[in-house]
Parts: C-alpha cells; sequence; structure tokens
C-alpha cells in the first residue's frame, strides 16, 4: 500500500523539478526571463503548499485512500493542459493544476506510515518513501533531456499525465486503510472543527521555529536542481541539455541515499534538533562556496554533494512527530508539509527575482541565486535555534 502511494508522490518529485531541463527549450518558445522561469517553477509549489491544509482536513475527514484518489486527477488534467500550451500564462495554469492535484501525495504517505507503523521506525520508513519517491527526480534528469531533444518538452507533460493514470489505478487496486482507534473520532468532527484544529497549531510557541526552518531546507534543494541547474551549467560552461541533464541525474540519484542515510542515523529527540541546526548550516556554506566560484568542477561537484547532504532534512519530519501528540499528528504533518512547499514557491520566485535583478545591474545572476540561498538557510538556522522549541513531555 506504501508503494502505491509513493508511485504518485514519485510524480510530484518528477514535476517540481522539470524547470530545470525544461528552462531552455521553454525560454526559446514563450521568450522567457528569469523572473518568469522562476514563477513558472513556483507555480507547482504554491498551488501544493497552499492546498496542504485542506488535504489534511480531507485526510482526517475521509482518510488516505479517498482524499488522494479524489484529488490526483486534477493533477493529471494539469499535465495535460501543460502540454498543448499554446501562452505562458496557460502554462502556469498547468503547473497550478498539477499542484493542486498533487498537494497530498507526500502527505499521506507521511500520515500513513505515522498512523500504521511503530513509531521508532518513522524516521527510516520516511526516508525509504522519500527515496523511493525520488525515482521521479532521476527520470527529470538524463531521461527527460534525452525525451526533449528527440521530440520535445511537451512529450514530456504527455509522459506525466500517463505515469498519473497509472498511479491512480494503483492505489485505487491496492490502498485500503486499516482500522485506528483515532477514525471513530475524526469522523465526527466538522470541516469547522478541522479548521480550528489547523489553527490551534499556531498557538504554540515551538510551530514558528519550525515552520521556519521547514521553509528554507527542502527550497534549497529543489531550487537548485529543479530551476537553475541546467541554465547554470548551460550559461556558464557551455553544457548541453543531456550534459546538464546528466549532471542532474547524478544529483538526484545521491540525493535518494541522503534520507534513507540520516533516517538510520537518526540521534533520537535529546540531540536530534542541534543535528538540524548543524547540518542546516553546513548546507548554507556549501551554497556560499559554490556561489562565489565558476570551475566547472566545482559547479558539477557541488550539486552532487548538496543531493546527497539534503537528505538530513529526514530528520525535521520525525522532529515533528515528536513535538505534538498523537492526536495532533495528521494536522502538524500537512502544517509542516505547507510551509515546506510554500517555501520551495517562494524561494524559486525569490531567487528569479534575484537573477533578473543581477542581469540589469551587469552582475552574474547565479552567484547572486547561491548566495541569497545560503543567506536563507543561515537566517533559517538561526530562527530554529533562537525560537522556543517543543515542551519536553511532548
Amino acid at each position: 500500500m506504501l508503494f502505491a502511494l509513493v508511485s504518485a508522490f514519485s510524480l510530484s518529485q518528477a514535476v517540481r523539478t522539470v524547470a530545470a531541463i525544461m528552462a531552455a527549450p521553454l525560454q526559446a518558445e514563450f521568450a522567457l526571463d528569469a523572473q518568469a522561469l522562476g514563477l513558472f517553477a513556483g507555480a507547482f509549489h504554491f498551488a501544493f503548499g497552499a492546498m496542504q491544509l485542506f488535504m489534511g482536513i480531507g485526510i482526517d475527514l475521509h482518510g488516505v485512500r479517498r482524499t488522494v484518489l479524489t484529488a490526483f486527477p486534477i493533477a493529471i488534467a494539469g499535465a495535460a493542459v501543460s502540454a498543448l500550451s499554446t501562452s505562458f500564462n496557460m502554462l502556469v495554469a498547468g503547473q497550478v493544476l498539477i499542484g493542486i492535484g498533487c498537494a497530498p501525495t507526500f502527505l499521506v504517505c507521511t500520515v500513513f506510515i505515522a498512523r500504521y507503523f511503530p513509531a521508532n521506525r518513522f524516521a527510516a520508513i520516511s526516508g525509504l518513501a522519500m527515496s523511493l519517491g525520488g525515482i521521479g527526480l532521476l527520470l527529470t534528469g538524463t531521461p527527460l533531456a534525452w525525451l526533449i531533444e528527440a521530440s520535445s518538452w511537451r512529450m514530456g507533460f504527455w509522459v506525466v499525465a500517463g505515469w498519473g493514470v497509472l498511479a491512480w489505478g494503483l492505489i485505487w487496486a491496492l490502498v485500503q486503510e486499516p482500522a485506528h482507534p483515532m477514525d471513530a473520532l475524526k469522523k465526527k468532527e466538522s470541516v469547522r472543527q478541522a479548521l480550528a484544529g489547523f489553527g490551534a497549531l499556531f498557538t504554540l510557541p515551538h510551530t514558528w521555529g519550525i515552520l521556519l526552518l521547514a521553509s528554507v531546507g527542502y527550497a534549497s534543494f529543489v531550487s537548485v536542481r529543479g530551476l537553475w541547474l541546467g541554465p547554470l551549467l548551460i550559461e556558464r560552461h557551455g553544457f548541453s541539455l543531456v550534459q546538464s541533464g546528466n549532471v542532474a541525474l547524478v544529483m538526484s540519484l545521491v540525493s535518494l541515499a541522503g534520507p534513507p542515510l540520516f533516517g538510520r542515523l537518526d540521534p533520537g529527540p535529546a540531540t536530534r534538533r542541534r543535528w538540524l541546526t548543524g547540518f542546516t548550516l553546513l548546507l548554507a556554506g556549501l551554497f556560499a562556496g559554490f556561489a562565489f566560484t565558476h570551475s566547472a568542477l566545482i559547479d558539477v561537484a557541488a550539486p552532487i554533494a548538496i543531493g546527497l547532504l539534503s537528505g538530513y532534512m529526514i530528520l525535521q519530519y520525525a522532529d515533528v512527530r515528536a513535538a505534538y501528540p498523537a492526536a495532533m499528528t495528521g494536522r502538524a504533518m500537512s502544517v509542516f508539509t505547507m510551509a515546506i512547499f510554500l517555501g520551495v514557491a517562494a524561494m524559486q520566485w525569490f531567487t528569479g527575482v534575484v537573477a533578473s535583478m543581477a542581469t540589469a545591474r551587469g552582475m552574474e545572476p547565479f552567484t547572486a541565486v547561491l548566495a541569497s540561498i545560503a543567506a536563507l538557510l543561515a537566517a533559517g538556522a538561526l530562527g530554529f535555534r533562537l525560537l522556543p522549541g517543543p515542551p519536553k513531555s511532548a
């Protein structure tokens, strides 16, 4: 059942990273500047993140299976709209539809794991699920570059639509939810009561530090892998589309090893939050070094290192699970996931603005983009460290 749910999540992983490989053909066809490219990449994540509260309510009231089966056809329709786009606005609309349809795909995995697997295996199994979902990242590296060169970027979206149909069929055929003690209580709630339950999360002081760190960690990885990697390698070093796809493929491949690795290394609640702060600062330092060098070797090696190191973010899922009582797990995970993907949308849009401003001033845009990501990571780590943590009894 978890594998069937992950098949839908892997599609969302693919869509969130297509911009890095599609950037050049999209810029050529629709005359996009860096800011428009950032808007295109961010549209999916904005819709994905904005829908998390509603998907969390859906899961609480109607369960994992019904929620994902109802929403996911919207993603299939969005892929078709993207493939048929005749304007930039239509292309963005397609991305928004895909984001809405994919919104429950990772949340249903984390809630399913939290509800039906032992607590001491949560980090390891979540890491495994994230790693399997990362297969979608592999397909938007070299395979997508080959497909675009052999046909067009539109064919990439038709493949996404077909993949979506298969994933929906797997979930419909395989996923059945075991009985859970909380089910009866949750199904008695109204939508208004469910919304009030989400509001209660924001009254807890430790929620804000969690959300601040969540909004920058994964966003830094996706902003490079999903948006800037291809343009950087092509414009800085004259790489071909397939060559930049090869680097994206290797970055994605090593990123699959990170979540299960860090999941197994999880130090437990006593020191987990210190690990999160330290690894976030280490990632910020890596981005800063990446920003101010222009060596082809470093520009290939740094994304690969970022891909592996990004696996530490799986520890924050375990931190969130430990920070709230069991009755709030589903809602806490959905708010946390919302922060992650709104953070991705904001960072991709913001770095697009940064790149456009740098270009207008005659500066190298990628230096400005990577330096801004480093600064955001450092700010996120500082906020997580200084803001109140969860009570010891959480």
